[in-house]
């Protein structure tokens, strides 16, 4: 097993994502690994992606190098309904699962869909989605 690809992995679902019109159209560029800061610059009522949390297993063969990761990309919406929300979630999973994720080391052999979870947080005033994806990567070096 190598962990070496999760940062490439992680690059390259952030310019999948960054370069989706679908995706574009509903989150204008908002894509981050952390929470942005809420100051001047911040669109308080704009809804954003984070690609974060992350889990990795060995995926190796006899002959090759590989990890499947199980990645969560979550869509936050500061407003109280869920349906901008929804809308963004289906053009992530949609670009997900649809494009190819081109990494700077290794290569995606294949990304599932797993699960995910809808949230109300910060007395019902913000919304939250949780995709889980199953992405198994394998090692080219």
């Amino acid at each position: 097993m190598t962990y070496a690809l999760s940062w490439p992995l992680q690059e390259g679902v952030f310019q999948l994502l960054s370069n989706d019109a679908g995706v574009a159209a509903l989150v204008a560029g908002r894509i981050y690994d952390a929470p942005p800061s809420l100051d001047a610059e911040a669109d308080p009522d704009g809804i954003y992606v984070t690609i974060g949390d992350e889990s990795a297993r060995d995926w190796s063969t006899a002959t090759d190098r590989g990890a499947a990761h199980l990645l969560t990309i979550a869509v936050h919406a500061p407003r109280r309904g869920f349906a901008e929300a929804k809308q963004a979630a289906g053009a992530i999973s949609d670009a997900m699962l649809g494009g190819a994720i081109t990494m700077s080391r290794g290569r995606v052999i294949v990304v599932r869909f797993v699960d995910a979870r809808t949230r109300r947080a910060e007395g019902d005033a913000l919304r939250r989605i949780e995709m889980r994806f199953r992405l198994t990567v394998e090692d080219t070096i």
